[in-house]
C-alpha cells in the first residue's frame, strides 16, 4: 500500500512539473544549419537548462511558419509565441520601428551606432505596449540596389519593378513618391520574383542576398548606401508574463545576450560577403555624385511627409533627423 502511494505521488510531482512547463515557439526565416540558427538553438538550450525545464524554447527555421503576417496571425492564434523578424514584418504592429528603415536616412554604421545609443530603449519600450516583448535589435547592414542592370541615378530606375517587403510602406509610399514601379513581395517569395521577372532590382544587404541566393539572379550593385535594416525578436507579451518572474530574468539575459552578438555576427559576414558577391562576378556601380544630393532631398522629403501623414510618434523622425546632423557636424570624416 506504501509502495503504491509513493508511486501515485511521484506520478503527481511529475504531472506537476510538466503542467509548469512553459514552451516558447518562435518562428524564423533563418535557413536550418546557418550560424543564426545554431546560435537561437544553442540559446534555448541555455535556457532550458538555468530555468530546470521550465522554460523551453523551440525553434522553426527556414520560413516553415511563413511570412511574418502568417506568423503574426499563428501568435494571435497561439500556435507561436514569438518570431524572429525583420523590423518591417513588425510595423503594422509597432510603426515606429520604420524609422531605421527610412530611405537614405542613414549613411553610416557609425550614425546608426549613434541614434541607437539614444532610441532603442525607447523603441523597446514602444513595442512592449504594442503587446510585444523585445530583446534587442540585430544590425542587418545596410541594404544596396541590385539589379541585372546597372543604375548609376534614379532615371535608370524609372518604369523598373523594385521589390519592397511586404508591409514596408514607408519604402512602397517613398518608391511612389519618386514615381517608381514598387512590387510588394514578402521575403520568402523574393528569389521566385527575380527568376520571373515579377523584380528586377532589389535593395537588401550583401549578407541576406548571400545567403537567400538573390545575388545569383543580379549582376550589379550600386554602391549607395539605400536603407539601414534591423532583425528583432518579439514575444507575445501575454505568453511571456506567463512565466515567473526568475524565469524571465533568464530569458531576457540569454536573448539580449545573443542578440548583441547577432549584431557583431551581421558586420562581420556583410564584410565577407561583399568579397564573396564580387568573387561570384557582381560588378559594383558608382551612383552618380551629382545625382546623389538630389536623390537624398527628394526622398527626405517623402519620408517627412510620410510621417507626418501616418500613425507614427509625430516627432521622432524629427529627433533622428537632429540627432544626425549633431553628429554629422561633430564628426565630418565619418
Amino acid at each position: 500500500m506504501r509502495t503504491t502511494k509513493l508511486i501515485a505521488v511521484l506520478i503527481a510531482l511529475l504531472a506537476s512539473a510538466v503542467v509548469q512547463a512553459a514552451q516558447i515557439k518562435i518562428a524564423t526565416i533563418a535557413p536550418e544549419n546557418s550560424q543564426w540558427m545554431t546560435e537561437m538553438r544553442a540559446a534555448a538550450k541555455q535556457i532550458k537548462e538555468r530555468t530546470e525545464g521550465r522554460v523551453v524554447v523551440k525553434f522553426y527555421g527556414g520560413g516553415v511558419m511563413g511570412n511574418d503576417r502568417k506568423v503574426l496571425r499563428k501568435i494571435r492564434n497561439g500556435q507561436l509565441q514569438g518570431g524572429a523578424f525583420a523590423a518591417s514584418g513588425l510595423l503594422e504592429k509597432f510603426p515606429d520601428l520604420g524609422v531605421y528603415g527610412m530611405p537614405l536616412l542613414f549613411r553610416t554604421q557609425a550614425e546608426v551606432d549613434y541614434v541607437q545609443s539614444q532610441i532603442d530603449a525607447e523603441l523597446q519600450a514602444g513595442l512592449e505596449k504594442a503587446g510585444f516583448v523585445s530583446f534587442g535589435f540585430a544590425g542587418g547592414g545596410f541594404a544596396y540596389l541590385m539589379g541585372s542592370n546597372p543604375a548609376a541615378t534614379i532615371e535608370d530606375l524609372r518604369g523598373k519593378k523594385m521589390w519592397v517587403p511586404e508591409g514596408d510602406q514607408i519604402t512602397y509610399e517613398s518608391m511612389e513618391a519618386m514615381n517608381l514601379s514598387p512590387v510588394v513581395l514578402p521575403i520568402s517569395d523574393v528569389l521566385t520574383g527575380l527568376q520571373t521577372g515579377l523584380v528586377e532590382y532589389i535593395a537588401t544587404p550583401s549578407s541576406a542576398a548571400l545567403l537567400l541566393q538573390w545575388y545569383t539572379k543580379v549582376k550589379y550593385i550600386t554602391d549607395l548606401p539605400i536603407a539601414y535594416t534591423m532583425g528583432v525578436m518579439a514575444v507575445d507579451k501575454k505568453a511571456f508574463s506567463k512565466l515567473s518572474a526568475e524565469d524571465q530574468a533568464v530569458f531576457r539575459e540569454v536573448m539580449e545576450g545573443i542578440y548583441k552578438k547577432f549584431d557583431q555576427i551581421n558586420r562581420a559576414d556583410n564584410e565577407s560577403a561583399d568579397k564573396a558577391l564580387a568573387a561570384n562576378g557582381l560588378e559594383i556601380v558608382k551612383a552618380d555624385p551629382a545625382a546623389i544630393p538630389v536623390w537624398r532631398e527628394q526622398v527626405s522629403a517623402s519620408n517627412r511627409k510620410i510621417w507626418a501623414e501616418g500613425n507614427y510618434t509625430p516627432d521622432l523622425l524629427s529627433r533622428v533627423e537632429a540627432m544626425l546632423e549633431e553628429f554629422r557636424a561633430n564628426n565630418p570624416a565619418e
